[in-house]
Formats: structure tokens, sequence, C-alpha cells
């Protein structure tokens, strides 16, 4: 009810309204361009290739059907996803950039998304190249001539960077990260073709009810599990000693801090999909080449390392947990927890400061990181899993779209909740 009211609120204030309104006006963008084709392309043998290549599905599922299409926003928002990930891992390689992102104020985080729009457009040229290249080899385009060819990239790349620029305008003029929300509403596109394939699949007779009944539980139940495991926090509690200043006396307060359990979020699960999808590409190739000494090859893939499999699932769940304890160790930084503590006089009650403090702290973070990674590994072979045991393959139950779904559709409320709280704050004020 909560929800409901906090929305009605915003409605209701000016501000909040617009930049509202802004969000809904840039989906309506979004929508449009997703219509809007590259010339003198073959879609039926376009759409032959995307049925063998689950690599091509990933790069798209996040594009709201721009890929099937071949949309000038074929590639979406994924190089700059891509981008923004390596400059997070730079962090660790390079200090500077870590510094420069942390300590560096408004123009150090400028010169950091500076970089990061930079290496999206290399990180599209390269993408639409290769795209480009495979693709005029499979006869998906009508013209192959070097002009109509570059002409491609140059779209493909154009595309994607219209998309990270307005991204950034949600991000400025409306409410919540722009990017996050077009890969929300990327996915969001996609459910009304899975509703009417099932209702159709229903209409001719191959839809058990029971099966769907079991479907529909396994939906409700990861919904809800994605926003407990989202909002949950391990609160280590933190004593600040009194400190007399003059005749005024600092501190002597408590508080927390809050550890989420789920750190890695959706970039456990990509990274994982990542390295899977590429020996499932390299098969398909294989089965189009028709190369004898890769026939092996595809049908060991096609045998033992399909969806449904065992040890392709096996793989998938021990690839998420190790990932999700890699991207863990990058995104919380336990020393610089522990030296803010100690310069600012606080303790943890009972542990010493210093190294026993940061050994407690990592401690924990391991500990909650472990009950996060099983958690979404489990969550990652679910579609899998749900898809055997309903026979339901019209409507893909994915982990990766609810959890950015769910993420993002909280994220969103809880700005919406600060800016209602900031208004009232405001509005005391000038009482």
């Amino acid at each position: 009810m909560n929800i409901w009211r906090n929305l009605a609120n915003a409605l209701v204030v000016p501000e909040i309204r617009n930049r509202i309104l802004f969000v809904f006006g840039a989906f309506a963008m979004f929508v449009v361009m997703v219509y809007v084709q590259v010339p003198y392309v073959n879609i039926k043998a376009w759409q032959n290739i995307l049925a063998g290549g689950q690599f091509l599905n990933f790069l798209g599922f996040l594009s709201g059907g721009a890929l099937q299409r071949f949309s000038v926003i074929a590639m979406g928002i994924t190089p700059y996803i891509n981008a923004s990930i390596i400059m997070q891992l730079l962090t660790v390689v390079y200090p500077n950039i870590k510094e420069m992102m942390q300590h560096g104020g408004e123009q150090g985080r400028r010169t950091v998304g500076l970089y990061t729009r930079w290496l999206t457009v290399a990180l599209a040229i390269i993408q639409a190249t290769t795209m480009v290249v495979a693709l005029s080899r499979a006869h998906v385009f009508e013209r192959t001539d070097l002009f109509y060819l570059v002409m491609v990239v140059l779209t493909l790349t154009a595309g994607t960077v219209w998309l990270m620029w307005l991204g950034e305008q949600m991000t400025d003029k409306g409410i919540g990260n722009g990017v996050s929300l077009i890969i929300f509403v990327g996915i969001i596109l996609r459910y009304p073709v899975y509703f009417s394939q099932t209702l159709q699949l229903g209409e001719k007779g191959g839809l058990n009810v029971f099966s769907f009944v079991i479907f529909l539980l396994i939906a409700i139940i990861s919904l809800i599990s994605i926003i407990f495991m989202y909002q949950g926090t391990r609160r280590v509690p933190v004593q600040y000693a009194k400190r007399v200043i003059g005749r005024k006396v600092y501190g002597g307060r408590s508080t927390y801090i809050p550890l989420r359990l789920n750190n890695a979020g959706v970039i456990s699960i990509i990274f994982a999909i990542s390295i899977l999808l590429f020996p499932q590409q390299i098969s398909s190739w294989a089965q189009q080449s028709g190369a004898q000494w890769l026939h092996g090859f595809s049908q060991f893939m096609a045998l033992y390392f399909n969806y449904n499999s065992l040890l392709y699932n096996f793989v998938y769940f021990v690839l998420v947990i190790g990932f999700t304890f890699f991207y863990s160790e990058v995104v919380v930084n336990i020393m610089d927890i522990g030296d803010s503590l100690k310069k600012q006089g606080g303790f943890i009650p009972g542990i010493r400061p210093g190294k026993p403090t940061t050994d407690y702290l990592q401690k924990i973070l391991h500990r909650i990181t472990a009950v996060a990674a099983v958690y979404l590994g489990l969550l990652a072979v679910l579609p899998n899993i749900t898809q055997s045991m309903t026979h339901i393959t019209t409507f893909y139950l994915g982990s990766t779209s609810l959890l950015i779904v769910v993420g993002v559709a909280l994220d969103t409320m809880t700005q919406i909740e600060a800016r209602l709280a900031m208004r009232d704050y405001r509005g005391f004020i000038k009482q």
C-alpha cells in the first residue's frame, strides 16, 4: 500500500511528476527506435541465424526486440554495460582510477564518465564490425559493397551512443538510473510476446493446467525471494568514542555498517552466461561450416552440454558462485571501511581497531557472500529446471531479467521516496 500511496503523492508534486513524465517520454522514444530498421537486410535469413545462435540472443535480450528486427539500436546498451564493468575492474589494477572515482569529487567522476563513454564507442565499433562482417558472409545483407557495410557499422554504433545519451538524460531529468531504466523497458517489452505465445499454446491445447500452476508458483516465489535478497543487509554495530574538543563533546553515538547481502547484483550471472555461450556459439558455427574435424565437438555439445543437461547446469552453477565472490571483493573494499573507522574513532564492540576489525568484517562479508552466491547459482539454473518440469517454453522465466526488473523497480521507488522526503523536509524548513 505504501508503494501506491507514494506514487500518488509523487504525481501530485509538479517537479516529481514532470520527471516521471520525462521517463515515460524517453520510453516512447526507445520503442519508436526499436521499429526503425536498417535498410537492405534479409529479415528471413536473419531470423534463421537467430534461431540457432544463442549468443546473439543473449546480446539482444536487453534490446526489447530491436536485435530481432535488426533496428538501428540492435546492439542495445550492452557496449556501455561492458565498458562500465571494465572501468570497475580497472580500479583493482590501476589505483589512480579508484582514487579519481572515490576522492576526485565531481571533476573526477566526470573524467571517469568521459573514459567510459569513449570506451563504449570503441567497444560498439568492434562489436558492430564483427557482426557486420559475419553477417555479410552469411548473406544476411542484400548489399555487400564497402560503402553499405561501413554505413551499417556506423549506424549500429550511433544507435548505441544514442541510447547512452538517452540514459544520461533520463538520469539528469528523470528519476532513477537512466541506463538501468533502458534495460528495464527493453526486458518488459519482451513480456507481451511471451504472454501471447503462451496464450496461443493454451488455445491449441498444448498447455497443461497443473504445469501452468507450478510455473506461476515458481515465478511468484522467485520474485519474493529476489526482493528479500536485494533489500537484505547485515548490520554490523559500530560505536564511536567520545571526544572533547574545547567545551564541546563529540561522538559517543552508536550506528552500524550495512553490508548488502547481494553485492554482485546480476553481474555474476551475466559473466557466467557470457562464458557458457561461447562454446555454444562455436558449436553452432561448426555445424554451419560442415567441417569434419569439428563434427565431434558439435556432437558432444549437443549430447552433454545442452541447456537441459546436468553438466551444463552444474558448470553454470559453479561459475555464478565464483563470479559472485570475485565481484563482491571488487565492489566492497573492506580495507577502506576499516581505515575509515579507525580515522573517525569508531570501533566494533568486542573487536580491537585495525587489522582485527578488517579481518572480522572480511569474515562477515565471506559468509553473506556465500549465501548470496548459492542463491544466485540456484536462481541461474532455475529457468532450465522450470522448463524441464513444466514443459512451458513459450515464457522464458529468465533469472537475469527478473533480477534486473525487480532491482530497477526497487531502486526507482527508493529514489521517488527520497525525493518526497526531501520535499517534506524543505517544506518543514521554510515553515
